[in-house]
C-alpha cells in the first residue's frame, strides 16, 4: 500500500494515487459553529464554580456551618475538577466526543437537582463533587474537538475563541449568583443550571457532529449509532468528496485503521512526559493564586467592606471581563506570531522551535499578575478603597487566562491526537493544587495577614518562572526524544 500522511501544518493529505484531501472537511463557518457550542458546553465548568462564590455567606448562614467549611466545599469541586477529566479526557480520546459530552451532562444535571433539594451540609459537599464530575471535563473535551479540526496555524484563533467562550461565565456567574442568593435564595442557582444545561445538552445531541478523527477521520468517515448528528449527515450530503468511495477509504486506512483501547492512565503519563511537566507545574501554581483570589474574595469584600450579595457579585465582573479580553485578545496573537515564525524559519520542521514561539509571551502575563496580585494583598490589608483591588482583579484576570490560552494551545500542539487527555493533564495538576489553595487561603489570611499571604505566593510565581526558562531551554530536545522512541515503537 502506497504511503499517506496528513499534514497538521498545512491542513492537507498527501497521497499519490489520490488528489489532496483536506485535513478537516468542516468549513471555516462549520468549524466557528462546532466550537461554539463546544465552548457553551464548558462553560459549566466555570459556571458551576463562579455562580457559587456570592452565595458563600448565605450558604454558611442556611446550612449553620462557618464559611471556612462552605469553602471546602469550593476545595472538594476543584478536586474532582482535577480527577474527572482524566477519566473523561481518555474515554472521550477513544469512543467519541459527542457520547462523552451527553454522559457527563446527564450526570451534571442529575447533580444540580440534588443541590437544589439540599438540607444539610454533608449533602452539599457529596453533591459539589458529583457535579464537579459532569462540569468539569467538557473543558478537555472541548479540546479535544479543536485539535481535532483545527491544524496548527490556525489553532491558536480557535483555542482563544474556545477558552473565551468557557471563561464568559466568570463575568456573568457571579452577578447571577449575587442576584438569585438575594431574591430568590441560593437554592435557584441550581435550579438555574438544571435548566441551563437542559438546554444546551438538547443542543449538542441534535447538532454537534462526531470529530474524533480515530472515528470519523477528517470528517468524512460516517459516524454510528448516537456518534451521529444531524449536523454531520448534512456535511457528508454537501460536501462533494465524500462521495468519492475511494476518497473515504484513503482517509480510513490512515486516520481510522485501528481500533484504541481506553487509557485512564494517559493524562498522568502526559504529565510525566518530560517535555511537558515542568510548564504543567508553571501553570499550576499561577493559576491556584488566582483561584485563591477569586474563593476569598466574597468572603473579604464581606467582612471588609460589609458588601452584600449582590454587590459580591457585581465585583467579580472585572475578572470576567478580562478573562473574556485576555483570551481573545492572545488567541489571535499566537496565530500571527506563529504564522510569522514559521516563514521565517527555513530549518527541518523537527528542529522548529516550538517552545520559544508558543511561550514567550509568558513573561508578559507573569509579571502582570505577580504585580497585580501582591497590588491585590497590599490594599486589602490596609483597607483601600473597594475599586482599587477590584481594579487588581482586572489584571490578574487578563494575565491568568493568557497564561492558560497559551499553554493549553501548546499542550494540543505537542498531543494533536490526545487534545482531550492533554487538556485533562494540566486540568489534574492545576485543579489539585488549586484545591489545597483554596483551602489554605482563608487560614492563611487569617493568621498573617491577606497582605503577606500574598505577598509569599507572589514570591513562589517568580521562582515558578526558572520553570519556563528550562522549557525553553530543553524542550526541543525532549519532544524529539519522545518522537524517536514513538517511532521505534511503532
Amino acid at each position: 500500500m502506497e504511503k499517506e500522511k496528513i499534514d497538521e501544518e498545512k491542513g492537507e493529505q498527501t497521497i499519490s494515487s489520490t488528489p489532496a484531501i483536506p485535513y478537516s472537511i468542516f468549513t471555516a463557518k462549520q468549524k466557528a459553529l462546532i466550537i461554539a457550542i463546544v465552548s457553551i458546553a464548558a462553560t459549566f465548568s466555570a459556571f458551576a464554580s463562579n455562580i457559587y462564590f456570592p452565595a458563600i455567606p448565605a450558604i454558611a448562614r442556611d446550612l449553620s456551618v462557618t464559611p471556612e467549611l462552605i469553602n471546602l466545599t469550593v476545595t472538594s469541586y476543584m478536586i474532582l475538577q482535577g480527577l474527572a477529566p482524566s477519566i473523561w479526557g481518555a474515554l472521550a480520546d477513544v469512543h467519541g466526543r459527542r457520547l462523552t459530552f451527553i454522559i457527563t451532562f446527564i450526570i451534571f444535571i442529575g447533580a444540580c437537582v440534588g443541590l437544589a433539594e439540599t438540607k444539610h451540609y454533608y449533602q452539599l459537599v457529596i453533591l459539589r463533587c458529583l457535579q464537579s464530575t459532569g462540569s468539569a471535563s467538557t473543558i478537555a473535551i472541548g479540546a479535544g474537538v479543536v485539535g481535532d479540526i483545527t491544524t496548527r496555524a490556525e489553532r491558536g484563533g480557535y483555542m482563544g475563541i474556545f477558552q473565551a467562550g468557557l471563561l464568559a461565565p466568570l463575568s456573568v456567574g457571579p452577578i447571577l449568583g449575587g442576584i438569585f442568593s438575594q431574591t430568590l435564595g441560593w437554592r435557584a442557582i441550581f435550579w438555574f443550571l438544571t435548566i441551563y444545561a437542559g438546554i444546551v445538552l438538547v443542543l449538542l445531541s441534535v447538532v454537534l457532529p462526531e470529530t474524533l478523527r480515530c472515528k470519523v477521520g477528517n470528517g468524512s468517515i460516517p459516524a454510528k449509532g448516537i456518534s451521529n448528528s444531524l449536523l454531520a449527515y448534512i456535511q457528508r450530503r454537501r460536501h462533494p468528496q465524500t462521495e468519492d468511495p475511494a476518497l473515504q477509504r484513503s482517509v480510513s486506512t490512515s486516520s481510522v485503521g485501528k481500533k484504541l483501547s481506553v487509557d485512564f492512565l494517559g493524562p498522568l503519563k502526559i504529565i510525566f512526559s518530560i517535555e511537558v511537566t515542568f510548564i504543567i507545574i508553571f501553570l499550576a501554581i499561577y493559576y491556584t493564586v488566582w483561584q485563591m483570589t477569586v474563593a476569598v474574595m466574597s468572603t473579604l469584600f464581606s467582612t471588609t467592606y460589609g458588601l452584600s450579595e449582590l454587590q459580591i457579585g457585581l465585583t467579580y465582573i472585572a475578572n470576567g471581563v478580562a478573562c473574556v479580553a485576555g483570551t481573545l485578545t492572545t488567541g489571535k496573537f499566537l496565530d500571527y506570531d506563529y504564522q510569522r515564525a514559521k516563514k521565517s524559519y527555513d530549518g527541518p520542521a523537527e528542529n522548529f522551535p516550538l517552545d520559544r514561539v508558543r511561550l514567550r509571551t509568558i513573561w508578559l502575563w507573569a509579571g502582570m499578575q505577580i504585580g497585580a496580585s501582591l497590588a491585590f494583598g497590599w490594599t486589602m490589608e490596609h483597607h483601600v478603597h473597594v475599586s482599587v483591588p477590584i481594579i487588581c482583579t482586572f489584571f490578574m484576570g487578563w494575565a491568568s487566562t493568557s497564561t492558560i490560552s497559551t499553554i493549553s494551545t501548546f499542550m494540543v500542539d505537542n498531543f494533536p491526537k490526545k487534545g482531550a487527555s492533554a487538556t485533562a493533564a494540566v486540568n489534574f495538576v492545576r485543579c489539585l493544587m488549586g484545591a489545597g489553595g483554596t483551602a489554605s487561603v482563608l487560614p492563611t489570611v487569617n493568621k498573617i495577614g491577606v497582605g503577606w499571604t500574598f505577598t509569599l505566593w507572589s514570591g513562589v510565581m517568580l521562582a515558578a518562572l526558572g520553570f519556563i526558562v528550562l522549557q525553553m531551554a530543553k524542550g526541543r530536545k525532549w519532544r524529539q526524544r519522545r518522537t524517536r522512541l514513538e517511532k521505534s515503537r511503532s
